[in-house]
């Protein structure tokens, strides 16, 4: 099995479309006001936005999107408007993150975790 889709809740889906380009992704399918599908920049993954009423209320979901220029591209969605509730900051589990909202409420996080996203010094024998 591939991960490879995910879909986000958004009571506002062209505000979203309108950010997530802004951020770089490829508007695939456009179904506004009800739905919209992304490719990423980089990768085979997609993701999606369907309308919802209420929400999304705070799950603890945080959507992850790696980027080996996480510092450059922060500071240029920083300079295109966008706006980051944490900037670049290496964490202890050796990622750098930059934390972020779309219009619609998701938490999003860029990264940069190279070797260590899949093999960290702590990775489980198999």
């Amino acid at each position: 099995m591939n991960l490879n889709q995910v879909t986000l809740p958004s009571h506002d889906v062209p505000a979203c479309i309108a950010f997530y380009r802004l951020m770089g992704f490829t508007l695939i399918v456009d179904s506004s006001p009800r739905y919209a599908r992304f490719e990423c920049p980089e990768g085979d993954a997609t993701f999606s936005l369907h309308h919802v009423d209420d929400g999304p209320s705070d799950s603890g979901v945080l959507v992850y999107f790696e980027c080996d220029d996480l510092d450059t591209r922060v500071a240029d969605l920083c300079a295109k408007g966008i706006a980051f509730e944490q900037m670049p900051a290496d964490q202890g589990w050796l990622w750098r993150e930059a934390r972020l909202r779309d219009p619609s409420g998701n938490r999003l996080c860029l990264f940069h975790a190279g070797g260590n996203r899949r093999h960290p010094p702590w990775r489980v024998a198999a």
